[in-house]
């Protein structure tokens, strides 16, 4: 659920992305066969997106308003909904923002939104058994649990399951910077799952695990970049190419890792494909595929022609160009803050 201030502010960075279409001449990048326009009018306010494990080319979605326990399940090819869940055996939700596949092809969803910074001492998890079957209307039984941070109450968009190990990690999001939380190994309904303070991390709006495990995604309004993941912690990072969307909230992997899925909110927004480069990934048989070197079509380039990578994981075309989103992205952005600043103040 967005804060009246975060609705008046949106309008900054608007303008900010009008500004960044008519510098550069053009929009995001062009979508490909696999990027979609959510088409269900009930979907609104798209906050998490995950690629479906027994479902080939369905994502899970939901809003993050007071609609209920909800999720969509949306095709990719033709962007219609193909079910929307009812989750029974759960509360009333406050603010979802999160959706995650874990490795027994469980739905974690995040109800940890915290529009008021703290003001919630614990948050919830709910997780359920992925359908068999897909149809319009279904309802499942979910388990809840309570999760507090060991240091102390915090708003969050962001909800990870590992897919090798099946723990869970929570990012938190605050304008001078976040923390990733650990959960317990298992996640008991009983009692309260504490989770605990790894690492520092960015403003981040959503995450995800690569589905070899071995590399953790996190986005922001603006960026994104993907760390390393080795022992339980993130290690070094990269920069990932990132669309520029005017309500930047949701980030998932192909179930190949060989991209990325963008999603923003909005009635019928798009989730835009963005290929990966110069990484390697493992497959679900534990083969190792090249997916460095593509171009925005997602075809390779030959060596030295334009498909290498530049630093950063991304080429120096896309390199000038994001250059270019980020100044004037940058410079939104700062006014965004320095209004927010002002309103508290005025608070």
């Amino acid at each position: 659920m967005r804060s009246p201030s975060y609705v008046a502010a949106s309008a900054a960075f608007s303008a900010a992305l009008a500004a960044a279409t008519v510098l550069t001449g053009c929009g995001a990048a062009a979508a490909d066969d696999s990027s979609f326009t959510i088409k269900d009018q009930r979907i609104t306010e798209s906050s998490g997106l995950a690629a479906s494990k027994r479902h080939p080319g369905v994502y899970w979605t939901h809003n993050d308003q007071d609609e209920g326990p909800y999720l969509y399940a949306v095709d990719a090819e033709t962007g219609e909904t193909v079910a929307r869940v009812a989750m029974r055996g759960v509360g009333e939700p406050r603010d979802m923002e999160a959706v995650s596949v874990g490795p027994d092809g469980d739905v974690y969803v995040g109800d940890i939104g915290d529009n008021l910074g703290g003001g919630w001492d614990h948050v919830w998890i709910y997780r359920f058994p992925e359908p068999e079957k897909l149809s319009p209307e279904l309802t499942v039984r979910a388990t809840q649990y309570t999760v507090r941070y060991e240091d102390g109450a915090r708003d969050a968009e962001a909800l990870m399951v590992h897919p090798a190990t099946g723990r869970v990690y929570i990012a938190s999001k605050n304008e001078d910077g976040g923390g990733l939380y650990e959960g317990p190994a298992t996640l008991t309904a009983s009692g309260t799952n504490v989770f605990r303070r790894i690492a520092e991390v960015p403003w981040v709006t959503d995450g995800a695990f690569s589905p070899d495990g071995g590399e953790l995604l996190l986005r922001s309004y603006f960026s994104a970049r993907a760390y390393e993941w080795k022992d339980g912690r993130p290690g070094a990072d990269r920069r990932v190419r990132a669309p520029i969307q005017r309500q930047a909230e949701s980030v998932a992997y192909t179930p190949d890792g060989s991209a990325l899925m963008f999603g923003t909110e909005g009635v019928q927004s798009t989730v835009q494909r963005v290929e990966l480069e110069g990484r390697q990934d493992k497959t679900e048989n534990g083969e190792t595929g090249e997916n460095g070197g593509r171009n925005e079509n997602g075809e390779k380039g030959e060596k030295g022609k334009g498909g290498g990578a530049a630093e950063g994981g991304a080429s120096s075309s896309d390199g000038d160009r994001n250059l270019t989103y980020g100044l004037v992205a940058a410079a939104g952005l700062g006014a965004l803050v320095l209004w927010l600043r002002g309103m508290r103040r005025k608070g």
